[in-house]
């Protein structure tokens, strides 16, 4: 197949992006596929300049509001050179931002380019944590109570009590995420959160930290992040090799890990999701499952949930990313 691989962009997950961009790149091509790497900031990148560009490695923090400022004046406007046009299919490795929320799909729906992951809606409504919790609670799934800021420090005690989690509502790799403690810790965490746009404050669930990957119609093995006690999974945690213990599969009762599948395989479909996701819950006392958050777009990072889900059913890298193309193709086809 010829591929094109869209990664980078102007997103505060660009890091991430080029990193998960140096693994498909490579992959794909070592199963005979013909591979062009396309930075949509910058535009197509020479197969003698990706070495340079292409870094598997992930930095403690997100780039700073400075670095994607910068970026954004110097790259302009969106880049996609004529290769993309002629591709088989175009492998979205995007995350966040307007590669993620639902944009870039629409404008490739429109141009008749095939490419992986969901669609304009689905994408838009994973995007959004107000709007996709709002239908998953709809939907029958437990998910923890949450407010939107502006909210008082007594609304949040009232309604959530303390910890909280503040998040932005549409970003991912949880930039700008903070876990909450106390009352006066709360205006700081939202100031914080709110430079990335509309903020949730939602109601801390201790326990275990579950994921699980779907592909195609298929939930992947139930893994187990191993996040301190009032801890949140980081953006250091998830992308600085061995800096927190992961579990593929998890160590769960055959009930548990049965829920827990089900409950990404709805999330899934109630998002209007396609191709794969990964779906982030936690695992209380109780053994109750909370679904956190639905990914459209998940890592693909050296260190990444996805792929580690999908290697303990027995699909290396490799032919995960096949798969995930052949699946967008084949899609395409029917529509």
């Amino acid at each position: 197949m010829r591929i094109s691989v869209l990664f980078g962009g102007q997103s505060e997950e660009r890091d991430v992006s080029i990193a998960s961009a140096a693994q498909i790149i490579p992959a794909l091509r070592a199963r005979g596929h013909q591979v062009a790497a396309v930075d949509t900031a910058y535009g197509a990148i020479e197969v003698t300049d990706e070495h340079r560009v292409l870094t598997g490695a992930v930095g403690q923090a997100p780039p700073s509001a400075t670095e994607i400022d910068r970026a954004r004046i110097q790259a302009g406007p969106l880049q996609l050179p004529a290769t993309v046009g002629d591709s088989d299919v175009v492998f979205i490795a995007l995350h966040g931002g307007s590669g993620e929320d639902g944009r870039l799909q629409a404008l490739l729906d429109l141009a008749g380019i095939p490419y992986t992951g969901s669609g304009p809606l689905g994408s838009a409504l994973a995007m959004d944590k107000d709007v996709s919790k709002t239908l998953l609670r709809a939907g029958g799934i437990r998910t923890p109570d949450w407010l939107i800021a502006p909210s008082s420090t007594d609304q949040v005690h009232d309604a959530l009590g303390f910890p909280v989690v503040v998040k932005p509502t549409a970003q991912g790799s949880t930039v700008g995420l903070s876990v909450v403690r106390s009352p006066d810790q709360l205006d700081a965490a939202i100031a914080r959160a709110s430079q990335y746009g509309t903020v949730m404050i939602e109601r801390f669930i201790r326990g275990r930290e579950l994921t699980v990957g779907v592909l195609g119609a298929r939930a992947l093995a139930v893994g187990e992040i191993f996040v301190p006690v009032d801890e949140a999974f980081t953006y250091a945690h998830k992308y600085q090799v061995g800096a927190i213990e992961e579990s593929f599969p998890a160590n769960l009762p055959a009930a548990v890990e049965l829920a827990a599948k089900n409950a990404a395989l709805e999330a899934h479909r109630l998002l209007r999701l396609e191709g794969y996701s990964r779906s982030d819950f936690r695992l209380d006392d109780s053994g109750a499952i909370w679904i956190i958050e639905a990914n459209s777009l998940p890592g693909m990072t050296a260190t990444s949930l996805l792929p580690q889900s999908a290697a303990a059913e027995g699909i290396d890298y490799g032919q995960l990313c096949e798969d995930i193309c052949r699946e967008a193709t084949g899609r395409w086809k029917r529509h």
